[in-house]
């Protein structure tokens, strides 16, 4: 009997036929999960597809899959669809020239919890932000969590996952937008002039802003630590200072 097309957790499709004609769909997919081991007949076929259309494999174990299925027949296969339809870094920067504004960007560098981006999403739109730019690998997609944790703003905030964030950076600066990263022993940001495009990267819930991303920005800035830890959520501190851009955009 064929497979049948199950979701699980609003955001999983399982099953070999079902995910065939998910990728045949066009629909947006986040990642292919295929157990390890299952690389031959249909399956490779399903892996083909998916690679033609620039999506994320996972080889996983099948345990994993188990656990996603919720005791239904996978066959070796999972996909992972979206909650919302990526834009392009090109739509962001049209919809900051539309407006006659400078363009006002959050870049995610490798933000892996789906709650953290999606309230990093939602503070975007609060202040104005042009849109959200996330990488493709290991990093948060537009699940249902996010879109959940985003309260809504996912529906008026561009997001683009990108393959290298380096070279985005490179482009952006091109269009004359200012690169800032949020990360450890910067200037002070009540200090920083953000007039003009700007494009604030947030860092990886760990470690921060990756050291070769670091490297390609223009400034580096801080929030001061009065009390013993050192650090603060990665939504909360890019709350912070997207607030401070808008301030002075407001003038």
């Amino acid at each position: 009997m064929p497979d049948k097309e199950i979701f699980t957790n609003d955001d999983m499709v399982i099953g070999r036929n079902a995910v065939t004609e998910l990728l045949k769909s066009g629909r947006e997919v986040e990642s292919l999960l295929i157990a390890k081991g299952e690389l031959g007949g249909s399956a490779a076929k399903i892996v083909a597809l998916a690679k033609d259309r620039g999506i994320v494999v996972k080889s996983v174990d099948r345990k994993k899959l188990d656990s996603i299925s919720g005791g239904a027949n996978h066959q070796g296969v999972a996909a992972k669809v979206c909650a919302h339809e990526y834009s392009s870094v090109e739509d962001i920067l049209e919809l900051a020239k539309s407006k006659n504004e400078a363009p006002f960007i959050i870049i995610c560098d490798e933000i892996e919890d789906s709650r953290n981006l999606g309230a990093i999403i939602r503070t975007a739109e609060a202040c104005g932000a042009h849109g959200v730019i996330i990488p493709k690998r290991r990093s948060a997609g537009l699940n249902f969590i996010v879109a959940k944790t985003s309260c809504g703003a996912l529906e008026y905030v561009k997001v683009a996952r990108v393959s290298n964030l380096s070279s985005t950076i490179d482009r952006l600066k091109k269009e004359n937008i200012w690169i800032y990263a949020a990360d450890m022993d910067g200037q002070l940001w009540s200090k920083t002039d953000f007039s003009g495009g700007a494009a604030l990267v947030v860092g990886n819930e760990g470690h921060g802003v990756s050291a070769h991303i670091k490297s390609n920005c223009d400034v580096i800035v801080s929030l001061p630590m009065r009390g013993r830890i050192n650090s603060l959520n990665a939504s909360v501190a890019a709350g912070v200072i997207m607030y401070e851009i808008a301030r002075q955009r407001l003038g």
